[in-house]
Formats: structure tokens, sequence, C-alpha cells
């Protein structure tokens, strides 16, 4: 995602321009990205008050639910609001982010906000997203920067918030804080990148068991309890009901890796926690998936 289309945010880090209207470029051909005054792609203003005669969806996510690189009609988003008669769906979705940041979304922007339901998205990469200080990305010039988002910690009394508000400006790798955690969009960045470029990714990871996630394969994991901690503070409250949504990757669609630690990390903490818990994977065939366009899409921010 482009940080052009976005702007700083104290709290959240950054967040779309508001009022846009632009058609993006994108491997797939591009697509029109729309916000409304509060920086969130979405066709909905959002009022604080129900709208008369409609239920209400709060759907927090990342750049999954955003739709980076697709249309409005196709994000899972708006074809659930066409499934549902007479339900509105407000989208809180923020590219490039983890659940921590879409927690502080909705204690800022949704808290108030009247609804009948909140779902919360998790794609699983967001595990390391919410610890970290800084997000690998590139400058308006093209060049890898990192930039300063918030994070939290556990610690005896809760969660800690911190870089609250947000540092402005970017840092280079030298110029990041000694021991400061940064997403660098996954494990073995070099390793993946020279096997991406041959080509043999896929079968590179299915013939070596690649596991992208293992800070899922154990409940007392060091990084999980810190994302449990996030979901259970979150979850608790919502005074609506509210349902935890996995986001598989795109390795547990195509059956190269094994999600079952994800499945039961996420499962368990929405039964802790009285929420309801939806894992579309059982339902989807395990094969590749057929991307449309000049060629494969990039990961998504």
């Amino acid at each position: 995602m482009s940080r052009q289309l976005v702007q700083y945010h104290p709290v959240l880090g950054h967040l779309f321009v508001p009022g846009l209207k632009v058609r993006v470029p994108h491997e797939t051909g591009g697509h029109l990205v729309q916000t409304n005054a509060r920086g969130f792609r979405s066709r909905h203003e959002f009022a604080a008050a129900r709208t008369p005669g409609l239920r209400r969806i709060l759907l927090f996510g990342d750049s999954f639910t955003v739709g980076d690189g697709g249309v409005d009609a196709q994000r899972y988003s708006d074809v659930l609001e066409t499934l549902l008669p007479a339900t509105e769906v407000y989208y809180f979705g923020i590219s490039g982010t983890g659940t921590g940041q879409h927690y502080l979304a909705w204690r800022k922007y949704a808290r108030g906000v009247e609804a009948d339901h909140v779902v919360i998205a998790v794609q699983p990469e967001n595990i390391r997203r919410t610890a970290s200080a800084f997000r690998l990305n590139m400058d308006p010039g093209g060049a890898q920067v990192y930039y300063p988002k918030p994070y939290c910690t556990r610690g005896p009394a809760g969660l800690g918030w911190h870089h609250q508000p947000v540092p402005e400006g970017t840092r280079t790798a030298e110029e990041l804080p000694e021991g400061a955690r940064a997403d660098v969009g996954g494990r073995l960045r070099a390793i993946r990148e020279a096997v991406s470029a041959l080509g043999v990714k896929d079968l590179v990871q299915r013939v070596t068991g690649f596991q992208p996630l293992p800070e899922y394969d154990r409940a007392d994991s060091q990084e999980w309890p810190l994302m449990r901690e996030v979901l259970l503070t979150w979850i608790r409250g919502v005074s609506q009901p509210l349902t935890l949504f996995h986001v598989p990757l795109h390795q547990y669609v195509e059956g190269v890796a094994d999600p079952s630690g994800v499945q039961a990390r996420l499962r368990d903490v929405a039964a802790e926690a009285g929420a309801a818990w939806v894992d579309p994977l059982p339902e989807v065939p395990t094969q590749p998936l057929q991307h449309v366009g000049p060629q494969a899409p990039g990961r998504a921010a």
C-alpha cells in the first residue's frame, strides 16, 4: 500500500487520507480507492446513532479487510453486506497494521457507535505486528525505511501502550533504537526473497514443512500471551455480540503449512471470552490460489 495514500496518525501510526477518491495502479489492473471523512475505505460515513431500519456490523482488520488490490464489491465485507438484508457494515480496516492498532481504532472511533455486532478479523501475522515498534515499508521515493507504530507490552498491571503519540518521521535500519522490534514481513526474509525469485517458494515450503508462524504452536510461546491479552481486553470491553474471524494465510489455504496452531489459539481465546469463532478454512478447497492479472500480486500490506 503506497504511503502517498495515507497520512500520519498520532494514535494509529497511519490512516488513509480522509475524503480520498483516486484510482490506484496495481498488478491486478488498478482499482478505485474512496475513503470517508474518518479516513477509512468505506462507502458509509460513520454515525454514532443507529440508522433507522438497519442493523449494523462493525468490522476491524488489516489490508485483507481493506481490500488492497481489489474493487470494493470484491471485498468480503461488501459481500457480507449484500448477503444480509437491511444491514450496513462499517469497515474499520487499516492496511499494514496489527491487532493492537485495530483495538486502538475501536477505542478512538467505534466504542460509542451503536451496532448489533462486532467482528474482529485476525490475520495470523498480526501477532508480530502487535509487538513491533516499527514497520518496514517504502517511502514515497521508493526507499526502504522504518515507520514508527503503536505497540504494546504485557506486565503485572496489564497491557502497556507505547508510542502514544506515535513519533513522526522515518528511521533507517541504523537509526532504530537498540533492541527495538521491527515488523519486516515474516521470518527468514532474505531466504524467502531468494526462493521467491527462483519461483519455487511453494515447492520448498511443501518439501521442508516450513511453518510461517511458529508463535502459535504453543499456548505458552513468547509471543502468544501478548496477542491473547489484547484480544481478551478488547472482546471484554465490547458490549455487543462479537465474532472472532480467522483470515487464513495463503499457505494454509493452499495446504503448504499447518494451520492447527493458529486455529487452536484463536478458538480457545474466543471461547474464554465468550465470543463466537468463525474459521473459513474447512470450507475452502485446498488448492493453489488463482491470481487475476498480468502477474501474481504481492503480499498484502
